[in-house]
């Protein structure tokens, strides 16, 4: 099974390298977050958290880091 992975607009780098090392991607700001692994912010995901949405996935935030550094941590976390 793929693993789908949201993320935020503006990250476009990250959703490449997702989709280059198999990862599906949709986007953080639609209402298909149903099924989502994991989550990637360009900040520290406070607004993630304090949204309506209950999500109890691992959120990453893509501040300061590569794209393969945040794809190594997507396999890390979801292994």
């Amino acid at each position: 099974m793929y693993k789908k992975i949201a993320v935020e607009t503006g990250l476009s780098n990250v959703v490449q390298s997702l989709h280059a090392s198999g990862f599906h991607t949709t986007s953080l700001e639609g209402d298909d977050l149903k099924n989502v692994r994991a989550v990637v912010v360009k900040g520290d995901g406070t607004d993630i958290l304090a949204s309506p949405v209950n999500l109890h996935v691992p959120i990453i935030n893509a501040s300061g880091r590569s794209a393969e550094e945040v794809v190594e941590i997507l396999r890390d976390r979801l292994s």
